[in-house]
């Protein structure tokens, strides 16, 4: 029904699509004729191309409407590049440079498919986890609650309420100056280093059930913690962070094809500033391309004291 009453602003937005050209490169070598325009011809091949250069929100359409939106875009791309054409629109300077751009874009994506994406098997995501991943020892992580306040004499406060059996989740929504008030003060799981040394060191060393007996002070104000369960966390599953892997070692390889052209390329670039600017995202990337440590299972809390605002 969406393609019946809103056909020419999907299509339209189809046809855009097409013409960003960033999808992965598909090689089709079927010529049989699907339809034609004014006699030009729209192949199997071409509309298997439309296809795979879908947005995103269109590639969830059903095959037989995605197929139909695909050749519907195609189709008015035919009749407005043969009206420029016959407006004399590819004659003009800024059509061809962007022809030749698009051109070297579309050969850079062909390389990229044939010797960098098809390199990276199954099994060499699986070596780079194993090694990177799998290895990394079992990470110690508490999950904690905190309350805070600006001053000592406040924590302290807090702290004799809880002593007399105040309920820390209660307190924690009624006084905490966090953004995690709300939630009772629930900072979630966090391992080291995701939290202010201070804040890190007294939570680790309570037991579950306790709190601070002592307001722990940080850059933040006075912190009252409590911590609610410990665990050993595990490295992720190979399943959890495969597609992590996968854009690690693409990324990788990518950069070593490109270090390993420009080594051979003379490459001048005339503005000193430029070149100075182009040299060090170059470097950065290089160094980028050093092996990282294994993908997180989950990315800290938005409350966690040391990302506080």
């Amino acid at each position: 029904m969406l393609l019946f009453f809103r056909r020419p602003l999907v299509s339209a937005v189809l046809a855009a699509s097409l013409l960003a050209g960033t999808s992965p490169m598909v090689f089709a070598q079927d010529d049989a004729v699907v339809a034609t325009v004014n006699g030009d011809q729209i192949t199997e091949a071409q509309l298997t191309l439309a296809e795979s250069d879908l947005d995103p929100q269109f590639a969830q359409l059903p095959p037989d409407q995605r197929r139909a939106a695909a050749l519907s875009a195609l189709i008015e791309i035919r009749l407005l590049a043969s009206k420029a054409e016959s407006d004399g629109l590819a004659d003009k300077p800024q059509f061809k440079q962007r022809m030749e751009f698009l051109r070297q874009r579309a050969l850079h994506s062909a390389v990229v498919e044939q010797e960098i994406a098809a390199a990276v098997t199954d099994q060499a995501i699986r070596a780079r986890y194993d090694q990177e991943v799998a290895a990394q020892p079992p990470v110690n992580e508490v999950h904690a609650r905190h309350i805070l306040v600006k001053t000592q004499e406040e924590a302290q406060a807090v702290i004799k309420q809880l002593d007399e059996g105040g309920n820390f989740e209660e307190i924690a929504k009624e006084k905490s100056t966090d953004g995690a008030a709300a939630q009772g003060g629930d900072l979630g799981y966090f391992g080291p280093n995701q939290m202010v040394p201070e804040f890190e060191k007294a939570a680790f060393a309570l037991n579950a059930g306790e709190y601070t007996k002592e307001p722990v002070q940080t850059q933040f104000g006075f912190h009252i913690i409590k911590v609610e369960d410990k665990r050993e966390q595990q490295p992720p599953a190979f399943e959890q962070v495969k597609d992590q892997v996968r854009s690690l070692l693409l990324r990788d390889k990518y950069l070593e094809l490109v270090r390993n052209l420009r080594t051979s390329a003379t490459v001048e670039i005339s503005d000193p500033a430029l070149k100075a600017t182009v040299d060090s995202i170059d470097k950065a990337q290089s160094g980028e391309a050093q092996p990282e440590a294994a993908p997180a299972d989950a990315a800290p809390t938005d409350a966690a004291p040391a990302t506080q605002q």
